[in-house]
């Protein structure tokens, strides 16, 4: 009688691998990559450069945060009291370190994204990364980050300009400037504390172009700081915080009119509304008073030997140029083709909302609200997580522990062409 053999079954193939992938290592990417871990989704975090909060370490060095420390902390994790009220540039970085190694989140560096497309098989997403790789999703989060790309106006004439000139994202401090004339272009939030920054490091002239007069806030008064007033104001009608704040600036700042800087004709809260962020004084309103700082018109041009054409006609020669004309969110090669973005180049949805023509596709801190960009990335962040939880529960993987493969696996699968340099909790760098 022939032996007989128990029949075989073939074990079921393990399920594909469909993270959320999170694109971007600063403060978005993240609170939004730590709140989908605390609900059990594998997120994996694709950051460019070699460590977390990239953007931030690139800021001048006297910045301060000019929201609160209490309410610019990430989901799961306080800011330390000893940071003060008003975190600085270094304490913000050296915050994000700590959260991403508290949260054990996974992060691998070295990568970035350069296209993100829909998934052959319909379901979920496809990207198109460093090295040829391709990566694919269960949903992606595109956190690169408000303060992308410098934007630089089209000046006539400004590769003549023999001075010395600089975007404002590469300046770090005043020594380099000090007993020279320098000229800073952009009156926002970067352009004041520049200015005000020359000043006190010794520069012999600084003058301030401006083309559209800003609105000035103080920072806090008498211990209440603005951001509470821009939570406080951001249900209310446009026409009544206009208003409002037209009364409040008339009682608590001077009229900085013969000095160049007269009362906006806009409202406080319109302007908000178009992207515009109101100027928080940390000393440029007595600096102004004072004539350290010289309020000049808008820069209509650069020409021969170095002089620089403003808006009222006048001609000025300034040793150096600092342009703090802002950024652009760079979004267009990587999901333009995508009809997610409207015609200035911003997602037309933001947290847990996604688009019509591309859902699963999340936006977090491309927004610059009165009530501080650090406070909204973390509640949309949370908003983000609950939205993949519910619409993404049938294919996105989960953490180890909770129907995913184990963490070592997890790890070894996230760029399978790529070999781990170095790893420390969390963190993992591709050469």
């Amino acid at each position: 009688m022939a032996d007989s053999t128990p029949p075989t079954h073939a074990s079921a193939p393990p399920p594909p691998d469909r993270p959320v992938y999170v694109i971007g290592g600063g403060p978005g990417g993240l609170s939004a990559a730590y709140a989908l871990r605390a609900r059990g989704i594998r997120a994996v975090v694709l950051e460019k450069s070699d460590r977390v909060g990239a953007s931030w370490r690139r800021h001048y060095d006297r910045l301060h945060l000019h929201t609160t420390r209490r309410l610019s902390a990430l989901p799961g994790l306080p800011m330390p009291r000893r940071f003060g009220r008003w975190v600085a540039r270094d304490d913000v970085v050296r915050y994000l370190e700590k959260y991403a190694e508290h949260h054990r989140l996974e992060i691998v560096t070295g990568v970035e994204v350069s296209r993100i497309e829909r998934a052959p098989d319909g379901t979920g997403w496809l990207l198109h990364a460093t090295g040829g790789r391709e990566l694919t999703g269960a949903a992606v989060v595109v956190a690169t980050g408000y303060n992308h790309t410098p934007r630089l106006p089209d000046w006539p004439g400004r590769s003549a300009f023999t001075g010395e000139f600089l975007h404002a994202g590469e300046y770090r401090n005043g020594k380099p400037y000090a007993g020279r004339d320098v000229l800073v272009v952009g009156v926002g939030n970067t352009g004041a504390e520049i200015a005000l920054d020359l000043v006190e490091s010794g520069a012999s002239r600084v003058r301030l172009a401006v083309r559209t007069v800003p609105h000035i806030v103080r920072r806090s008064t008498a211990g209440w700081a603005a951001q509470y007033s821009g939570v406080l104001v951001r249900r209310l009608p446009v026409g009544l915080v206009d208003r409002i704040s037209r009364v409040q600036a008339r009682v608590a700042l001077p009229d900085l009119s013969a000095h160049g800087l007269p009362r906006p004709d806009t409202g406080l809260y319109t302007r908000v509304r178009q992207g515009a962020i109101p100027v928080q004084d940390v000393g440029l309103i007595d600096a102004v008073r004072k004539g350290r700082v010289e309020i000049v018109a808008a820069v209509d041009g650069f020409e021969d030997g170095g002089k620089i054409a403003l808006a009222d006609g006048t001609r000025i020669s300034p040793d150096v140029v600092i342009a703090a004309t802002g950024y652009v969110r760079a979004l267009e090669d990587l999901v333009g083709h995508l009809d997610v973005l409207d015609d200035r180049g911003r997602p037309v949805t933001h947290g847990a909302r996604t688009p019509k023509t591309a859902p699963g596709l999340y936006f977090t801190g491309f927004t610059n609200p009165i009530s501080g960009n650090l406070r909204e990335m973390a509640l949309d962040a949370v908003k983000i997580a609950k939205a993949v939880a519910r619409n993404g529960s049938g294919s996105v993987s989960r953490l180890p522990g909770r129907g995913s493969r184990p963490r070592g696996e997890i790890l070894r699968s996230v760029l399978s062409t790529t070999s781990l340099a170095r790893t420390v909790p969390g963190v993992a760098s591709v050469q």
